[in-house]
């Protein structure tokens, strides 16, 4: 796979990030991409929600925004794959330009607002399909809703028969006033909502929040989940900070970072979250993931879980096997049977 990659890279690093992104689903969708049908290793097998999952790296939403290729990418060697986010409507997204390599700096801005083919499309998809697999289905607002909580209502009524754990995205800087949902009040009445619209097909039910998230946000954050008995919480999304370290000459566009520089501020928000949460919910860490040893460090700060998407942009499908061989031998080194047992083990 990894001579395979090293020529399609050639083509993509030289088209613009949306039209390489589209060119690699398209891909997806032809079934040339070869999978990976290695088993991973034991220690890496890991039950969360009362289901097992092969291994604890998924792929963060954001690259199958509409559930056009789940099967493909779970064929890949990722443990859980999360589609979306997806609207209720349909709606484009802010204008292109709209997502920017930082290649100096292995990472990616975008500020793409949600475009998607609206509810209807990606709910006709997950039919169609057989369930398989782990697949999490991430759900947010159209920027026009003058209703927020119902779309998020919407959307996880429709979609919750097919997914096997739901998102309600109120983290991303690109849809003007959506992080506003954070807030104590905004969070709790939202949550309910969704709550109460599946409580006759329950699902596990998480929110994402930011990466920029204060320890006052996270106080309100973490007693709303725990409060209502939330499932879990993805730790986080793409952050609005610039660290002063960048050097891409994109560093300055408009919109949310992710990648390599986004690893350090989203596993302190972790840490911070791990303890406030104090293990009464699983927790998902996010952002700036591309080795086996930032999957560790997530883990360690209190992650059952793992996500990655911007790495995937510079190092493509061969990512996630590096990144699983190397989770297994730092487990080994460090005396871990199983990614269970590393859980948090920087706050013990």
């Amino acid at each position: 796979m990894a001579a395979w990659y090293f020529l399609a890279d050639t083509i993509l690093s030289r088209l613009d990030a949306e039209t390489a992104h589209g060119l690699a689903l398209r891909t997806l969708k032809s079934g040339l991409l070869p999978g990976d049908g290695k088993p991973d290793p034991s220690s890496l097998s890991i039950t969360v929600w009362g289901r097992h999952l092969p291994n604890p790296i998924g792929l963060a939403a954001g690259f199958d925004k509409n559930a056009e290729v789940p099967d493909a990418l779970l064929g890949l060697g990722f443990g859980f794959v999360e589609i979306g986010s997806v609207t209720p409507r349909p709606q484009d997204g802010n204008p292109r330009p709209r997502l920017f390599r930082l290649a100096e700096d292995r990472g990616v801005i975008n500020r793409m607002g949600f475009p998607g083919q609206g509810l209807e499309a990606a709910r006709s998809r997950l039919a169609a399909r057989p369930r398989r697999g782990f697949i999490g289905v991430n759900v947010g607002a159209n920027k026009d809703s003058t209703d927020r909580a119902a779309d998020y209502v919407a959307c996880s009524v429709a979609l919750a028969p097919y997914a096997d754990y739901l998102v309600c995205n109120v983290s991303s800087p690109n849809t003007p006033g959506l992080r506003n949902l954070q807030g104590r009040t905004q969070l709790a009445d939202l949550l309910r909502r969704v709550q109460d619209a599946i409580a006759m097909k329950p699902v596990p039910l998480v929110v994402k929040i930011a990466p920029d998230a204060t320890d006052d946000d996270l106080d309100d954050i973490v007693s709303v989940c725990r409060d209502l008995r939330m499932d879990g919480i993805i730790v986080g999304n793409t952050t609005l900070s610039r660290p002063p370290s960048l050097r891409s000459g994109r560093r300055a566009e408009t919109g949310g970072l992710s990648g390599a520089p986004l690893m350090t501020l989203s596993t302190g928000v972790l840490r911070r979250t791990a303890q406030r949460a104090e293990g009464q919910f699983p927790l998902i860490g996010c952002g700036g993931v591309g080795s086996g040893a930032d999957a560790y460090a997530k883990i360690r700060a209190g992650a059952s879980l793992v996500q990655l998407y911007s790495a995937m942009v510079y190092e493509g499908p061969p990512l996630i096997r590096r990144i699983k061989s190397e989770l297994a031998a730092l487990l080994a080194r460090d005396g871990f049977a199983s990614v269970a047992d590393a859980i948090g083990a920087d706050l013990r």
